[in-house]
């Protein structure tokens, strides 16, 4: 049983919570009211708006050391929704690996709707979760906590591919927000 402490209590940090409790894993949740808590899971969602990381990073970097952090975020540029704010060829997951050396940094729920975790449903096939990151014994936990509660995963490589599933975020991203697909739509990985 995995313990998994999500920053985040939106929708989407929500519907990952509910998959990994489904798995078994032992969830619990730090909110911005939350001032000062204590990171208690060995895997860490940054359940966040991109914008938001580096304020936890400032508030709890210190306990992120040895920790696996997921980061689920697509670095967009909210005003216009027609640009990635990270530097071409890199991406916000590579970011804040920089930030948090000590950390074991992974990609994913970035390439996922909250209500297609909800559901772990997609077009009748399994949600897939894509998680790339340099640690092998990290993404196997994740995956496993992941696979556990009912939705499928799937190692998308190292953490430079996490610059693709940016990528592939913005693209979903921006053909909801255009209201050419639904917020229950996404790409499914059938194998």
């Amino acid at each position: 049983m995995a313990r998994i402490t999500i920053v985040g209590k939106g929708s989407m940090g929500d519907a990952i919570g509910s998959v990994f409790a489904a798995g078994g894993s032992d969830v619990s949740y730090v909110t911005r009211g939350d001032a000062g808590a204590t990171i208690e899971g060995d895997i860490v969602v940054l359940a966040v708006p991109y914008p938001e990381v580096d304020g936890i990073i400032a508030a709890y970097g210190a306990q992120l050391a040895g920790k696996t952090v997921v980061d689920i975020t697509n670095p967009l540029d909210f005003s216009t929704f027609d640009s990635l704010v990270v530097p071409a060829g890199g991406s916000a997951a590579a970011e804040i690996q920089a930030k948090l050396p000590e950390s074991h940094v992974l990609k994913a729920f970035n390439t996922t709707f909250a209500a297609t975790l909800a559901s772990k449903q997609l077009g009748g096939v399994p949600t897939t979760v894509l998680v790339a990151g340099d640690d092998a014994d990290a993404k196997a936990a994740l995956v496993e906590a992941i696979t556990a509660g009912g939705v499928s995963a799937i190692d998308a490589g190292a953490l430079r591919r996490a610059r693709e599933l940016e990528a592939l975020g913005f693209l979903q991203l921006t053909l909801a927000v255009g209201e050419k697909v639904g917020w229950n739509a996404g790409f499914a990985v059938i194998r």
